[in-house]
């Protein structure tokens, strides 16, 4: 019995680090300055609709990386890839920066609010002649893990 205790004992901490290791608290969210939550804010909306409404959120050069897909740019090249409407999206930073005519947000999204996070994105931002914050580039990736090819079959 007293074997067991112990191997209970040593078992249990390192089942915890285990689940730790594998499943770690979602980043906290942080308060964005309004003009920046703003694009957070169209974006959800717009994403609904799609195509046309969701690319007058871009630069004209804007850069679209998505996982499994290559680079797209242009409003063309998104409207095509952003066409359709969509479902709910819900978007929430967790870093930010601005200077001058540049910011970045990091960040992540869900289905809906309050959901966890089915993924993450990274939107460069570039401020308009006009003072109002465009989605230069639009990097996201879901949080599954890649799909790994099966292994090549045993040479003869």
């Amino acid at each position: 019995m007293r074997a067991m205790s112990l191997l209970l004992a040593l078992a249990l901490p390192a089942a915890t680090l285990h689940a730790q290791a594998t499943d770690p608290a979602p980043l906290a969210s942080v308060t964005l300055p309004p003009e920046l939550a703003r694009v957070l804010t169209d974006y959800e909306t717009n994403w609904r609709f799609g195509g046309d409404s969701l690319v007058k959120l871009f630069t004209d050069d804007a850069v679209l990386t998505v996982g499994g897909k290559p680079p797209a740019r242009g409003k063309a090249a998104l409207a095509a890839h952003y066409a359709g409407p969509k479902g709910p999206l819900a978007l929430r930073a967790i870093a930010y920066a601005a200077e001058g005519n540049v910011a970045w947000i990091v960040g992540g999204y869900a289905m809906e609010r309050g959901a966890p996070d089915v993924g993450k994105f990274i939107l460069a931002l570039r401020k308009g002649a006009d003072g109002r914050w465009l989605i230069f580039s639009d990097m996201d990736t879901g949080n599954a893990g890649p799909q790994r090819r099966p292994a090549p079959p045993p040479e003869r």
